[in-house]
């Protein structure tokens, strides 16, 4: 048949010849390249796949050739493929036209129940019932697969599979296709990319499938938080123990497996399943994955990509922040049209007692119900028990080889978190090395308990570690014993925002609030793999049916819950709308009324850059009032405005782009909050509210201005009529300070005696454009 790229063959067929005509080079080193054309020319897929292998053959030399090194050809949301190239072919194919770009395979990583009655979303009751628990909204999750036979994806009670639904059940290694049912409506699993970079993967050992089943857990656990069905009496080895449930139980889930248990998340598997989740009829995609900073750009970014035509397709993508808070500009998955969720707290706490040999008791954190309780241990201090090629600064937090097996063995070691070493993971490591017992380690205040199965581990401040070696530089024979962890329901102030939860600002577009919102991310029990690794109790491996776990991972798959059920009952918003629910209505205070603390080093009260709007409340999110509502063709001039080039962005439509050299839209862009990283004297932005409420609805602004700023809103009131739905206004800044100053925060209102609007102002003033902040 013709070529389906003739425009540019010429030139592709001259480019070939003279590559033919270079030396010959002996086993030239290849990679996995992603090559990415924008929007499909075609409706046939067939068709888009077979331009791939043309537009490729003129580059390698047959079809046959471009049929063997392709991984991927992308086909339905958009167009272009993934395949194994040496470097002199991905630098000849980025010159192609229609080639929007080239890049290579990143390799991503995993942003590793009582949260939803803290939450307040109950079974089937209250205003939110009138998302029906998610019946009618597919969720797609993509991560580590699925444990198909899990409590958790029962289907009894779930409606039949839709007719929309296009997805399949992938069979492979230890599934099959009646593993899939009315809640596991589709199954995929992805692993040509992740093999092309580390080779094929080893199976015979069972720590992993070739098939969309989990090994790992992480997907699991995400996919049971997001859309679970009820499970009575589960618990982690007793602890935290009650009926265990989805946000959206009677949502339908599909899987798509990207990451592997043996580590990592390959790009170009990713952008198949999202190609895949686009064309099977997903309404939610959960995405609980990532890179940490430098942020690739938004042409260059697989999640980025993926998610743009989803969301173009009116997908809801949800994706964690990541998990390297405390420190601002950490914040991953940045890109304005996906949902960015950080990590917050709950009301759960896991006391541990420990005994002091003089009947005093202190308390400290632990996940802990094995042995090596009641009785009591000699206790040492790691500083004291340094090995011989060692120091006391690393003994102290008990690095890695730094204390002496003989002097340890058989005792509970005391280490205390320093510069250099922060984890308790490694402290436990490194008692468990040298054949002690238990291990305290104090260490910054944070509610996330590390857990440990085959020693004690308990989280102790310093406050109290202090009081600890007090005891012990005053017994000639100091010794400790623990108690059983318990479980404790509302006896901590919560939500806070967790510790390692990543903060902004975007290190890569500034004018966009990072994250969006926050939710549940620590100590979350959800369903687990089996085949992961047991828990070792008294010597026997115990395969655990759920456990409890902390991170982005974690929250995303409860703002994918409730954004399934937004979509439940109110199909026709867009994913910006529902967006923009979820941001507005969200909360900035404690259960107590007081103001959310972020967790760090020290606590402080939190920001947007911790939280976004704020703490999610979904019962409010069903009902906003206003919404902000953006299109596709918006997402395209904000990325012009960030510089890209006309021929980028006009492949990424289906009309021809000029994108005007301003950068003012960066501002303007219709997001539910006003981010100004660079303000000098004055500016003026504008936003586009569409009412959702009462058709007839008065709103009057209400400001509370950053510090150094002075804010005012034209209009001043909104009205609302049955012709009158979406309204303009104007929100100018005044910098009243000459100085280079730091970001301050703020917010304006909209209120109608019964909606309350909250929309977060983040100003930072400046003299100098570019001025690195300090």
């Amino acid at each position: 048949m013709a070529s389906l790229w003739s425009p540019g063959i010429f030139l592709a067929h001259v480019l070939a010849l003279l590559l033919k005509a270079l030396p010959l080079v002996i086993l030239a080193e290849t990679n996995v390249y992603i090559v990415y054309m924008g929007d499909k020319l075609h409706d046939e897929p067939e068709l888009v796949q077979e331009s791939h292998h043309e537009l490729l053959a003129d580059i390698v030399g047959s079809k046959d050739a471009a049929k063997e090194s392709i991984l991927y050809s992308y086909k339905h949301g958009f167009s272009g493929f993934a395949a194994v190239l040496t470097k002199s072919q991905e630098k000849l194919i980025a010159d192609f036209p229609g080639v929007v770009g080239v890049f290579r395979n990143r390799i991503l990583s995993s942003h590793t129940t009582r949260s939803w009655d803290f939450l307040q979303v109950p079974q089937l009751v209250g205003r939110i019932s009138t998302g029906h628990s998610g019946a009618g909204s597919i969720i797609g999750v993509m991560d580590t697969g699925i444990w198909p036979e899990s409590k958790s994806f029962r289907d009894e009670g779930m409606a039949e599979v839709p007719s929309r639904w296009r997805g399949i059940c992938q069979e492979g290694e230890g599934f099959n296709r009646s593993h899939c049912n009315r809640k596991i409506i589709g199954a995929r699993w992805y692993i040509k990319g992740y093999e092309a970079e580390f080779g094929k993967l080893n199976t015979s050992d069972g720590d992993e499938f070739l098939s969309p089943r989990d090994a790992g857990g992480h997907g699991t656990h995400t996919s049971s938080t997001a859309t679970g069905g009820l499970v009575e009496n589960a618990s982690f080895m007793g602890l935290a123990q009650g009926l265990a449930r989805g946000g959206a139980p009677s949502a339908w889930l599909a899987v798509y497996k990207v990451c592997w248990a043996t580590g990592g998340c390959a790009e170009a598997d990713l952008l198949a399943a999202f190609d895949d989740a686009i064309f099977d009829g997903v309404d939610v995609l959960s995405v609980s994955l990532g890179s940490a900073p430098p942020l690739a750009t938004y042409v260059e970014d697989a999640v980025a990509i993926g998610s743009f035509y989803a969301v173009a397709k009116g997908i809801s993508v949800v994706c964690s922040a990541g998990n390297s808070g405390p420190y601002p500009q950490t914040i991953t998955n940045t890109a304005p049209w996906v949902v960015t969720v950080a990590a917050s707290t709950i009301d759960r706490a896991f006391p541990t007692i420990i005994t002091l040999g003089n009947n005093q008791t202190i308390v400290g954190q632990a996940l802990y119900t094995g042995k090596n309780v009641d009785t009591f241990h000699p206790i040492v201090y790691g500083e004291e028990i340094v090995a011989d090629d060692s120091d006391e600064d690393s003994a102290r937090g008990c690095a890695s080889g730094s204390l002496n097996a003989t002097l340890a063995r058989g005792k509970v070691i005391l280490c205390f978190e320093s510069r250099s070493q922060r984890s308790n993971i490694i402290a436990r490591r490194t008692v468990l090395d040298v054949k002690g017992v238990g291990l305290i380690f104090a260490r910054s205040p944070t509610k996330d308990v590390t857990l440990s199965l085959d020693i004690p581990c308990i989280q102790v401040d310093f406050a109290i570690g202090t009081y600890l070696l007090t005891y012990m530089e005053s017994s000639r024979n100091p010794v400790v014993k623990f108690s059983f962890t318990k479980t404790v329901i509302g006896q901590q102030i919560s939500p806070e925002v967790a510790f390692f939860s990543s903060r902004g600002p975007s290190s890569i577009s500034a004018t966009v609030l990072k994250p969006d919102i926050a939710a549940p991310g620590v100590n979350i029990l959800a369903s687990w793999s089996p085949a992961a690794s047991p828990a070792i109790i008294d010597n026997e491996a115990r395969p655990l049916d759920f456990k409890i776990e902390s991170g982005t991972s974690m929250s995303c798959p409860h703002i994918s819950g409730v954004v399934a059920l937004l979509k439940a009952a109110h199909p026709k918003w867009s994913p910006a709308a529902i967006k923009s629910a979820l941001i507005t209505t969200a909360s900035i205070e404690d259960e107590y009324g007081q103001k959310t603390v972020a967790e760090g080093a020290p606590h402080k009260q939190a920001d947007p850059f911790d939280y976004g709007g704020g703490h999610v409340d979904p019962d409010r999110a069903m009902h906003p009032g206003l919404v902000f509502d953006i299109g596709a063709s918006d997402y395209i001039r904000f990325l012009c405005a960030l510089g890209y080039n006309n021929s980028a962005i006009s492949l990424m439509t289906r009309t021809r782009t000029r994108c005007k050299k301003s950068t003012a839209f960066l501002v303007n862009l219709n997001l539910p909050s006003i981010t100004i990283p660079e303000l000098k004297q004055n500016l003026t932005v504008s936003r586009t509210v569409t009412n959702v409420g009462p058709i007839t609805s008065i709103y009057v602004a209400r400001v509370l201005a950053p510090a150094g700023t002075r804010v005012t809103v034209e209009p001043s009131v909104l009205s609302f009529d049955s012709t009158r739905k979406k309204i303009k206004f104007k929100v100018t800044f005044c910098s009243m300070l000459r100085i280079q100053g730091r970001y301050s925060f703020g917010n304006l209102f909209w209120e109608d005696g019964f909606h309350v609007v909250r929309i977060p102002l983040i100003v930072r003033t400046v003299i100098d454009d570019f001025y690195a902040e300090i």
